[in-house]
């Protein structure tokens, strides 16, 4: 990148201390990009269902909270996204046999027939991703490590820290 386009871009001049600003805009880029692979191949499918209807795809049936669990999301974002895709007749809840003031949320007929028509889609995204991270410089392990970092001790934490700090 030349020094002009870089000193243009304040969130890259700053490194390390714009480090949310930079994940959210390559969050951003790398969701419009999959929304315009969906809309190429003809596929009506929003990104952020991607998690979700991959877990049940995986294991089946599964409450909210096991998704949250799973994909370590909140679990207003897995509601969010189960009421999209009950719209959208992917998926229904039923109840859990095991105790039935949970709920399951399970593929339908549908669902299951777009799961199947995404698997291949899905593996060239997971190629190109794996081709990516690897151009790179291997990323998703510095991710691994900021999520490490994260949980041994929270942002909010080090705020308050430097906050406190004379």
């Amino acid at each position: 990148m030349n020094s002009t386009l870089k000193d243009s871009d304040y969130s890259r001049s700053v490194g390390g201390a714009a480090i949310g600003a930079r994940l959210r805009r390559l969050s951003e880029w790398l969701d419009g990009d999959t929304t315009r692979v969906y809309a190429a191949m003809g596929i009506d499918f929003e990104q952020r269902w991607f998690g979700v209807l991959n877990q049940l795809a995986l294991h089946g049936p599964l409450t909210v909270g096991e998704l949250a669990a799973r994909l370590k999301i909140t679990h207003v974002s897995v509601s969010q996204t189960r009421q999209s895709l009950e719209k959208a007749g992917i998926i229904v809840t039923d109840p859990d046999a095991a105790d039935a003031r949970r709920r399951r949320l399970v593929l339908t007929d549908s669902g299951t027939a777009l799961v199947e028509r995404l698997k291949p889609l899905w593996q060239a995204f997971d190629q190109a991703a794996l081709t990516l991270n690897a151009e790179a410089g291997e990323v998703a392990a510095a991710l691994d490590r900021l999520d490490d970092a994260l949980a041994q001790r929270s942002l909010f934490d080090r705020i308050m820290d430097k906050l406190a700090t004379p």
